[in-house]
């Protein structure tokens, strides 16, 4: 998949499989180095909008409204592959993650903390703060 806009037919698109809320969820991966950034959800338009850009486009539950991933923050994800997983509900991303950058809290993935004993260790600091983040922009 590349940045230009990419059709879907109607019955591709009725191969997924949204939840009763109108949602899937969609797992962004590193395209080169294959590591999960973030997990987000989609919804029809999102899924549509992401098609049509070639960056992505999630909807976000607690503000019930959709967006593009990076629009605030500069840190875009560039869609070069889609796949949709064997039961139809759910999504896998493999994007180029401008900026290196994939968490609101400024790291590189949203999985930086691994369980260790009984107690979740954080993995990796932030490359930037919040604040740096969204002063930028």
């Amino acid at each position: 998949m590349s940045e230009a806009r990419i059709g879907i037919s109607e019955e591709a698109l009725a191969a997924v499989r949204f939840d009763a809320r109108g949602l899937v969820p969609a797992i962004a991966q590193d395209a080169a180095s294959g590591e999960v950034l973030m997990l987000a959800w989609m919804d029809r338009a999102a899924l549509l909008r992401t098609l049509e850009t070639g960056r992505a486009c999630y909807y976000s539950r607690s503000r019930q409204s959709a967006w593009m991933k990076g629009e605030r923050s500069g840190h875009l994800q560039i869609v070069r592959e889609m796949h949709l997983d064997c039961d139809g509900d759910a999504l896998l991303l493999k994007v180029d993650q401008l900026g290196g950058i994939a968490c609101h809290t400024g790291r590189r993935s949203c999985f930086y903390q691994r369980l260790e004993g009984a107690g979740w260790v954080t993995r990796f600091a932030p490359i930037k703060s919040e604040e740096e983040i969204y002063r930028e922009r």
